[in-house]
């Protein structure tokens, strides 16, 4: 596998799209906005062993439980990335479409993640670069 080309994730903007695809409609809660995207550190594919670019935060005002979004690049904007929530199970809650291979790889990945990620989130981890420290890679 070749983790420097993005994959094919995409915002969802087709309703034909492949029906293996896990894919939602956009939840007000669960976009991203330009205010939420600056407390937002992305991770290389080189970072996690994923086939995109992941980003975390901390919980920052955020009314919904803990998330990842996932985009194909580094300069994607908050409409073009997609939000997963990682409780009470891994779910695509918005923004766009996963591939079943795709999602799988990020379900392994957050298990093996777990409490770094919640630990940012809630602030137990308080420096972004602690917490990319403490992060595993496939």
């Amino acid at each position: 596998m070749n983790r420097n080309k993005p994959r094919d994730i995409s915002p969802l903007k087709d309703q034909s799209q492949t029906p293996s695809a896990h894919e939602t409609e956009p939840k007000a809660d669960a976009l991203v906005d330009d205010e939420r995207l600056f407390y937002m550190a992305n991770l290389s594919p080189n970072c996690t062993g994923l086939p995109f670019v992941l980003w975390i935060s901390s919980k920052s005002g955020a009314t919904h439980d803990v998330r990842v979004w996932i985009s194909q690049g580094p300069k994607y904007g908050p409409s073009e990335m997609i939000s997963v929530a990682i409780r009470p199970e891994i779910n695509v809650v918005g923004g766009g479409r996963i591939e079943d291979h795709d999602l799988d790889l990020l379900r392994s990945w957050i298990k093996i993640n777990y409490d770094v990620i919640v630990g940012y989130w809630e602030g137990e981890i308080e420096y972004t670069e602690r917490a990319i420290a403490a992060l595993k890679s496939l």
